[in-house]
């Protein structure tokens, strides 16, 4: 079978549409640049440049996500796995579904299993707690910044109270100490069982799997997905055990049963907002699995 035909988009709706992207974009990245340009660095603000791989250009880069014909547009502004056409450009699906086939099976997996558990709040952000247990201070990532309560009072607060990751990435960064506090040893071939919709960091990596789908997700929704995580980020750096306060970076003091409950609270509601968008870019993965299927791409697309 041949893909479906292709609607069009007329240039003046795509055009409003890039446009709108672009300035939304260039809002978060203009001020990131410009730190870069002056080596700046700022441990909450350009945290999602440089943990996630997309650069700020291709974050600004718009693209549709469907196969509609763009008319008047040529695929080199588009992007991979676009094509022109006569009237215009379009996606290559199929080279798309080539490309991403196998990682749309993944992700869409994680993102279904993830939003079917409960969300669990009581991990109250110590993961970057135990990311500098025991650490020499020259070895602190964001060594910039001083603990809040000194490197003895930040060991006691970890061994005090229980370490209860569920994130893959996160617990990676853990100090050699401070891995057998956790409840449990989070492995990368964990994940699909372990992550749960209550992680800041689960709720951080829709980002991730989102631009990693492109095009086949819409620009507006990697946008959408990008806002939350810098969102998340920022709480996530108030729990942590550093002195930002130079950064007007009020701490939320996860030390005390009041920075808890605020911490708790909080992240339940990052829970409820990430999960419409979890179903919306799992939506797009199961529309284009489908889409594989009726073009008979199942067998080169399995995991």
């Amino acid at each position: 079978m041949t893909a479906p035909a292709q609607k069009a988009l007329p240039a003046e709706l795509w055009r409003e549409r890039q446009r709108a992207h672009a300035a939304r974009v260039d809002a978060w990245t203009g001020p990131h640049l410009a730190r870069r340009r002056l080596g700046q660095a700022h441990p909450v603000e350009d945290f999602l440049f440089t943990y996630y791989s997309l650069r700020p250009a291709q974050l600004r880069r718009w693209h549709p996500g469907s196969d509609h014909l763009l008319e008047g547009a040529s695929a080199s502004e588009l992007g991979r796995d676009h094509v022109d056409v006569p009237g215009g450009a379009r996606l290559d699906v199929a080279a798309a579904l080539t490309r991403l086939g196998a990682t749309l099976r993944w992700v869409g997996t994680l993102l279904q299993r993830t939003a079917e558990r409960p969300a669990l709040l009581g991990c109250f952000g110590l993961h970057e707690w135990a990311m500098v247990y025991r650490q020499p201070a020259e070895q602190l990532r964001h060594s910039a910044h001083p603990l809040r309560l000194g490197s003895a009072t930040t060991d006691t607060v970890v061994e005090s109270l229980p370490l209860r990751c569920s994130h893959a990435d996160a617990f990676r960064f853990f100090t050699a100490a401070a891995r057998p506090l956790n409840v449990t040893a989070v492995t990368r071939d964990r994940q699909l069982e372990l992550e749960q919709p209550g992680c800041l960091h689960a709720g951080m990596d829709l980002y991730k799997w989102a631009y990693k789908l492109g095009p086949l997700v819409p620009s507006e929704l990697v946008a959408d997905t990008f806002s939350l995580a810098r969102d998340i980020r920022l709480l996530d750096m108030q729990a942590s055990p550093y002195d930002l306060s130079d950064l007007g970076v009020e701490p939320v003091q996860v030390e005390t049963a009041e920075g808890r409950s605020e911490y708790a609270e909080r992240q339940r509601a990052f829970a409820e907002r990430s999960g419409p968008l979890r179903a919306a870019v799992l939506a797009h993965c199961e529309r284009w699995l489908a889409a594989a299927d009726q073009m008979q791409m199942r067998a080169p697309l399995a995991p």
